[in-house]
């Protein structure tokens, strides 16, 4: 039961092509690397000044660059394009789904803020022990608290173009024991326990990601909220950006004002099943943009 989506908006991913070292991707707008990166789903991503962007993902140290509706990855072997082609959800038609979300006026424009922003798949572990960081905390504090617990605890795997050492997310076992005076260098506060605590579940078996997987996603769900520190709005996170529900609907500060204002009768009709990723365009429209007045709200 992985990436829950309908069949109307699935399509196969453009077959990897090989050139200077780099797996690409062709025909992949709309997508916006800026966007993507920096709409509060994932939080190693760095740009480098020259139209990359560097992370550490699955334990390479790569960089991403856009080129037209050509995408590049650099420094990732050839036998994970398959996992580049879903991390960046290439097989999931965002042409389609832009057309039904314009169904709803409100929803259009939400969407034309930023088009090309993307949910990404992302690793389970890594998803869920940021956004246990994510807590009552802005973005820039989450990247500093994350980049802080790869470089204590991560491996190393290179450097960047800099000359400093990346670092894997660490994993599971690296932090299951560990005290909470270990993490103290993170300045995370209360947050080190629920670290502590997805670490020695996901270690130890009790949380299982084929597991979660394969669960209905009310089940899922229900698992996650048994983590300490995972509340519904994280859960929803991880669901949505560690696990592929697309159909899960975090529901934030942000979120929670851009419905009073936008749709104070729920959402409407044309995001059933794709909830997830409409709501990435509502976050980040009302997070730049503030939202709409209801006095004031377009109309059908």
């Amino acid at each position: 039961m992985d990436s829950v989506i309908g069949n109307d908006f699935k399509i196969a991913a453009p077959e990897p092509l090989f050139a200077g070292g780099a797996i690409v991707f062709e025909g992949v707008a709309p997508l916006d690397l800026a966007a993507t990166f920096d709409c509060g789903q994932a939080f190693r991503w760095r740009p480098r000044g020259d139209g990359c962007f560097n992370a550490v993902v699955a334990g390479d140290a790569v960089n991403a660059r856009l080129d037209g509706d050509r995408l590049e990855i650099r420094g990732a072997p050839r036998g994970k394009a398959k996992f580049w082609a879903e991390y960046f959800a290439l097989d999931v038609d965002y042409t389609a789904i832009h057309k039904a979300l314009r169904a709803d006026a409100r929803m259009r424009a939400c969407l034309a803020f930023s088009p090309g922003i993307r949910v990404l798949r992302q690793e389970f572990f890594e998803t869920l022990v940021s956004f246990i960081i994510s807590q009552n905390n802005n973005i820039t504090r989450i990247k500093g608290i994350v980049e802080r617990l790869c470089s204590c605890f991560g491996e190393t795997v290179g450097e960047d173009h800099q000359g400093v050492p990346d670092r894997a997310f660490p994993t599971p076992s690296a932090i299951a024991s560990l005290s909470p005076e270990d993490l103290a260098p993170l300045r995370a506060g209360y947050r080190v326990a629920g670290i502590i605590d997805a670490a020695r579940r996901v270690d130890s078996g009790e949380l299982d990601e084929t597991a979660l997987r394969a669960m209905p996603t009310a089940d899922a769900r229900r698992r996650l909220l048994e983590v300490h520190g995972v509340g519904p709005k994280i859960a929803d996170c991880v669901l949505l950006f560690g696990l592929g529900r697309f159909e899960s609907f975090p529901v934030d500060v942000w979120i929670r004002r851009a419905m009073v204002a936008l749709f104070p009768e729920g959402l409407p009709c044309c995001t059933a099943g794709i909830s997830g990723i409409a709501q990435q365009y509502i976050f980040h429209y009302a997070r730049n943009c503030g939202t709409i007045p209801q006095s004031k709200q377009p109309r059908d």
